[in-house]
């Protein structure tokens, strides 16, 4: 075998797996190149698990082409049932929607595969249909409640998966367009399961009847933002599976014809078909309707993918929305590898930084106090300076008042000043002479 490359990727702990490794030339055959052998030999031996949901209303053919799918009778034949949905037989329809599961062992080549098939009669035959589509929606997620409950689980070496890898949405051949059934439906499911829209009972339309309607479905669906299953290429694809993919894309939504018997055509070969005045419709003739697109497309090229498009994407969208809602945060750095040396270091540049910070807060804190204490003795200064400046004013006004109480009591005991005469007459004289002055005037 031919020498290869290698990529050599960062050291333990280097954070994204390959971002920027760097590429190394091997010098011989090493053998991972057999890996896809060896899923190969584990697929046969364990085999495969698919389920498959099927929704529409009664009489459009759901359970014969299942039927016709797998060649094999996974739906056995209903009473009074010719297996042709066009018989005049009434069906008692269930009240509401009933959800059925059938589950069928179908070998190929040695190949084991598990098939669920998951049917709802009763869809779309009430006369309210506005709420129709809440049982299956409930229906899927309660089959992704029971998986993350699997996973949860401590021992989980026996998990069962009957997650809906597909769904067949059976659309009636009006040629008007999507419903306004059809689009609720399909706006409240395409975010939970592999949406492909299916034409039912092609066969009672005209070719150009088909474009058209298919036409007036895709625009309805590119109008309400609705995601459906389609097969996509990449770098890894050869031309020819490039090829057949577009093809089969230029397709959808499928216009099917399903039948299990065996009818002769003008040659004399017997072929699956359905027999008409006009001429016979081919089940498996690309040029009569799209079945065969179909098949290939859910069965031969895109089946791993739209398994592997439930687990990644659609049910892991699920997963974290339900654990969100239930209070759960990731904790990236539970998964994230490491390296002992560098985590004791940042273990050591952490703890510096926490002893840091509180020193800090402990010096914040003494300043603080030391502030306190400053500002009250600061206070308790001020007030004894006021105290002193009131007590010296209250005795500087004492003082004041004393000595002119001491003035007066001076200038009372002082001797009077001579009278105008110039002689000094005493109090005592005054009085007399006042009286002697009074007596006069009686």
């Amino acid at each position: 075998m031919r020498a290869g490359t290698a990529t050599q990727g960062p050291a333990i702990g280097g954070g994204n797996g390959g971002a920027g490794a760097a590429k190394k030339k091997m010098n011989g055959y090493v053998g991972f190149s057999n890996y896809p052998n060896q899923q190969h030999r584990r697929s046969i031996k364990r085999g495969f698990n698919f389920t498959l949901m099927v929704v529409g209303e009664s009489g459009l053919g759901k359970s014969t082409l299942i039927n016709t799918l797998f060649e094999s009778r996974v739906y056995p034949p209903k009473d009074g049932d010719d297996s042709s949905p066009r018989s005049g037989a009434q069906v008692a329809m269930p009240a509401g929607v009933d959800i059925t599961s059938v589950s069928a062992d179908i070998v190929e080549n040695g190949v084991k595969l598990r098939l669920s098939v998951v049917d709802t009669p009763g869809f779309g035959d009430a006369v309210n249909n506005d709420e129709a589509w809440r049982p299956i929606l409930e229906n899927i997620e309660s089959r992704f409640d029971a998986y993350l409950a699997q996973e949860n689980r401590v021992n989980r070496s026996k998990i069962v998966d009957n997650r809906v890898n597909v769904l067949l949405y059976f659309i009636k051949p009006t040629g008007h367009g999507l419903r306004a059934m059809d689009i609720e439906f399909m706006k409240h499911l395409h975010t939970r399961v592999n949406l492909v829209p299916v034409i039912a009972r092609a066969d009672t339309l005209t070719p150009r009847e088909v474009e058209q309607f298919k036409a007036k479905i895709l625009a309805d669906i590119n109008f309400h933002g609705i995601h459906i299953f389609k097969p996509v290429s990449d770098h890894f694809d050869d031309p020819e599976t490039i090829s057949d993919n577009k093809a089969i894309a230029s397709k959808i939504p499928f216009a099917v014809v399903g039948s299990e018997q065996y009818v002769v055509r003008p040659d004399g070969t017997r072929v699956r078909g359905r027999q008409y005045p006009w001429g016979v419709i081919e089940v498996e003739n690309e040029n009569h309707n799209d079945f065969v697109a179909l098949r290939q497309m859910l069965l031969r090229t895109h089946m791993e993918e739209l398994r592997d498009e439930t687990d990644v994407s659609l049910y892991e969208s699920y997963r974290t929305q339900k654990l969100l809602a239930l209070g759960h945060v990731q904790d990236n750095s539970v998964f994230r590898e490491f390296n002992p040396r560098r985590q004791q270091e940042e273990e050591e540049r952490l703890h510096a930084a926490k002893m840091h910070k509180l020193e800090a807060e402990m010096s914040a804190v003494f300043k603080q106090k030391v502030h306190e204490k400053e500002g009250k003795l600061k206070q308790s200064e001020e007030e004894l300076h006021s105290r002193h400046q009131t007590m010296k004013t209250t005795l500087e006004k004492q003082r004041r008042d004393l000595e002119e109480k001491k003035s007066r009591l001076t200038q009372s005991d002082a001797p009077h000043p001579v009278a105008a005469t110039g002689s000094y007459v005493e109090p005592a004289q005054r009085m007399a002479s006042k009286d002697k002055k009074k007596n006069r005037f009686f």
